[in-house]
Parts: structure tokens; sequence; C-alpha cells
């Protein structure tokens, strides 16, 4: 039995589930995903999302009980994205790279009760529901041929009836995502539709997102930058979508130009490939207007190769973190050469500023670590209430990124405040040093971080990718950062590397560096 209050909050209701309905009632024949052999349109979409919230309750989940999600980008990771939503459920978006030991930790942390597994990733899962003590008895498979004891999410999606009403109120959980983060396990940042709304709306707002805006969704959206920086403002707007699963440069050069694509989000190790790859320049490129980048840092001399490339196209760099649903702060189209390498001022519905270990704001040009306030960020960390109030402190949240901010109010990421290289008693920030090495000619990519040394303490390293072709080696790159920088922050090695170590997201691992190189 419901009551008036329930009423005006059903009325009033705003969360992630609604979004795609009230798309559906605008443009209900408009094309919303397009993923392999699926082509979807807004009402295919919601009526698909309402047979696989009905199953899912039907399979015994009820509101407030976690499914992990295990999958490379598909048609069924967009379903269950807002199917969960709608009756409440808490998704866990799994890193499909992880092992069956920390798949087996994020079960069993999270407390999942249901666990969704692509095909091709079945045999980690099941060796990682062997590990945890964790009972789950829900288990959805993508794909043909379900193993014993799974049940075919196609079905899930063809066969669910209407869905039970819940009221899933604008700050209950309803999406768990597990930081990678430097730590020896994972935090899992708790996330509510007040979260995701309100960082869908800056996104919108600052990201000059529109309802006519065709996206390729390439990157894996069990990180939240493609998921909820792109994916869920797009279905918000009655944008189209079309899902790839994977980065892959061949099968995204081709998907732009066959799909007439107008907006792309790749991190800057992205864009590097497809600069690099062969038919970048014979590919036609013509319908793309928009362009995103984040995750890392974009060298500046790829920003202005980008920019010579594809003239046509506007840029906006994203930079936040997962407990910021993830965005914090934009730089414009108009800003991307004037205030190159800078993170942008605080998005739409964030507040930023800078401040120093005892919380104490610092002022202009000076090192501090950022934080912000804003209804995007969690609610806190799963089952951690110490690391959740450490977080808070002072009512901020601490993001652990350094940075240095001008005085009209213009962000500069400097480090991690656990990645700043100490060398000699001084502090050198990787990202400087990386943006003098992008600046020699023959250099594709480069990483510069810290390893142990019984001088220095820690001694500047840069490992280094060639462009085809190019002849380097550590003199050149040591005396060209002589040339540029003082002499503390140059490297003291060198090593070139065929391939630096990332994560699907894109971001370069450099503690996969620090453990090859500093054995």
């Amino acid at each position: 039995m419901t009551t008036p209050t329930d009423d005006v909050r059903r009325a009033r209701s705003q969360g992630l589930g609604d979004l795609l309905r009230r798309s559906a009632l605008r443009y209900p024949d408009k094309t919303a995903v397009v993923a392999g052999d699926v082509r979807a349109t807004f009402a295919d979409f919601d009526a698909a999302v309402d047979r696989l919230a009905a199953s899912l309750a039907g399979a015994g989940l009820a509101q407030g009980d976690r499914l992990a999600l295990l999958s490379h980008n598909c048609w069924e990771y967009g379903l269950l994205a807002f199917a969960t939503a709608r009756v409440g459920v808490v998704l866990v978006p799994v890193n499909f790279m992880l092992g069956a030991v920390e798949i087996a930790y994020i079960l069993e942390h999270s407390g999942a009760t249901g666990l969704v597994v692509e095909d091709a990733l079945a045999s980690v899962a099941e060796q990682a529901l062997a590990l945890t003590p964790q009972d789950v008895p829900v288990r959805g498979w993508i794909g043909a041929d379900p193993a014993d004891g799974w049940q075919p999410v196609s079905a899930w999606v063809a066969d669910g009836g209407t869905p039970p009403e819940v009221l899933v109120g604008d700050d209950d959980p309803i999406r768990l995502m597990y930081t990678s983060g430097t730590e020896s396990r994972p935090k899992g940042a708790v996330l509510t539709s007040r979260s995701l709304v309100a960082q869908y709306v800056s996104c919108i707002v600052d990201g000059g997102m529109t309802s006519d805006d065709i996206e390729v969704h390439a990157l894996p959206m069990y990180h939240c930058a493609q998921l909820d920086c792109f994916f869920g403002p797009d279905v918000y707007l009655g944008a189209t979508s079309i899902v790839l699963p994977g980065p892959d440069p061949v099968a995204l050069l081709r998907t732009l130009a066959a799909e007439r694509v107008t907006k792309l989000f790749c991190p800057p190790t992205v864009w590097i490939s497809l600069l690099r790859h062969p038919d970048f320049d014979t590919t036609d490129l013509s319908s793309l207007r928009k362009g995103y980048y984040g995750a890392s840092p974009m060298p500046v001399e790829v920003l202005r190769e980008l920019q010579r490339r594809l003239p046509d196209v506007r840029l906006w760099n994203f930079y936040g973190q997962t407990e910021m649903a993830p965005l914090a702060t934009i730089l414009r189209p108009e800003e991307q050469l004037e205030r190159a390498g800078s993170a942008g001022r605080p998005a739409l519905n964030v507040e930023t500023r800078l401040v120093d270990d005892d919380g104490n704001p610092v002022p202009p040009g000076t090192v501090g670590e950022i934080v912000h306030r804003s209804p995007q960020a969690t609610l806190g960390y799963w089952r951690d209430e110490a690391k959740t109030a450490d977080a808070f402190r002072d009512g901020w949240f601490h993001s652990g990124d350094l940075g240095v901010m001008t005085e009209d109010g213009y962000l500069s990421v400097v480090d991690r405040k656990k990645d700043m290289i100490k060398t000699g008693g001084e502090n050198v920030a990787s990202r400087e040093v990386e943006e003098v090495v992008y600046a020699l000619d023959g250099v594709a990519e480069v990483a510069v971080f810290g390893l142990p040394d019984p001088k220095w303490i820690e001694a500047v390293t840069a490992a280094v990718v060639a462009k085809p072709g190019a002849q380097l080696d550590e003199a050149a790159v040591i005396a060209h950062c002589r040339a540029h920088l003082a002499a503390y922050k140059c490297p003291k090695r060198v090593v070139l590397v065929d391939a630096l170590p990332k994560n699907p997201s894109g971001k370069i691992l450099k503690r996969d560096l620090r453990e090859q190189l500093g054995a």
C-alpha cells in the first residue's frame, strides 16, 4: 500500500531508471543503440530494459542487492545499466582484465548475489566463484550455449514481463564502482542516481552535448568514464550510441566513417593509436565534430597534431575520478591551445579547490591536493567507514591528486599524491618531464616514474616508445631533457621499449613499469 508521501516521491523521481523511459517517450523511433547485429530504437531499448528488469526481480534480486557484471562492451551492458537501476538493484561493473583472485575479492567484498558474465570470460568467472565463499545464486550468461548453472540473458530480455514498481530514492545506491587505485585492494565507490544525474548535467552543459550526437563507445563500459560521461548522457539526451567491444583502431576508424559518427571519446593513448594508424589519413572522418579526452593528460605535442590533422573537431578535456561519478573539471575547445596541459575549471555542478596537508587552502601557483564539493560525489566507500571518513575530511572529497591553480581558476594536475617522484630531496612531477620528452622528434609515447636508487632515493626514469623508423637512444633523450629542464628533473635512466603497459581504459600502468624495470 502506498502512502501520499510515496506518491509524491514517485511523481518527483529523477532516477537513472527514469531517464531512458523519458527519452523513449520523446524519441520512440529514433536509433538509440547500435551494437553488433542490434539496431534498437529508444522504444525498443526501453521495452527491453523493462523485460530485463522484470526477469531480474523474478530471479530473486531485490532492491539493494548487488549484481556483478563481467563483460566487454555489448548491447546487454547498456540494458543492465538501466534495468538494474529501474528496480533498485546495485550494478557492480567488473574490470574484465582482472584475474580470478581479484574478481573473487570483488564478489565477496560487494556481497554480490548475482553475476552476469560474457561467454568469453566464463572460465575466469567460474574460477572466481570457486574461490569465494559468497553465495551467488543468480547467474546470467551473455552469448550462446550457456554452461550448466547459467541462464541466458537473451531469455531474460525476451521473456520478462512488467517489472515491479520499485521506489528508488535519489540517494539510494544503484552502482558500486571498484577503483583501480594504487592500493593492494580496490575500494568500492557507492554511486546514486543523484550522483549520476548531476554528473550527466555537468557533462551535457559543459561538454557541448546534444540529442543530435552520434557517438562511438569503444572504451570499456566497466569504467565510469565511458559509461557515465558519455553513454548515460547520450541516453538522457536521446542521442545515438554505437557500442564497440573495444578500441581497436581498425574497427574504430571503419565505424567512424560507416556510421557518420559526430562524437568520440578516447584517452590520449587511443587518440595516439589512431593518429599513428596508416588508414587515418584515408578514412572519411568528415562527420566528426566533437572529440573528448581524459583518463590521463594529453601531451601538448599530440594535442597540436590532433588540431592540425582534425581541424574541424572541437576538443574537450575531461578530468575527474570514479568517486566524482567521474567528471570534476573541463577544459573547453576554445581553451585547448591557450591553456594547453590544463585540466580546465570546475564543471557546472562541482566546486574545486587546493589544500595543504592540514586542509588549509593554498594560494594560486602553489601545489596542493585537489578537493571537491559536489552532489556528484560518492556516498562513500562500501563497507569501509575509515576510508570514507578520511576521504571526506573537513566536508570536502579529497581526490589524492596534486595540482596547481591559476588566479583565474584553471587547474593543472601535477601528479598523484602517491606518485610524486622525490629525488635527491626535491619533488619532480612526472607530467612535466613527459611533456618535455614528447617534444623530442621521434617519440611516440613516454612514461616517467621513480625507481629506487641508493644515491637519489628515487631516480627519475623514462620509458620511451619510438615512432616507426625513428632513431632514438638514451643519450639523445637525456640531452634533450637537459636543454629544457633543471638537472634534478632530468631522467637518470631512459629505457626504450616497444610498448607501454596499459589497462583497458587507456591508462599507462606505471606500477607495472616499476616492477619490470626496478628488478
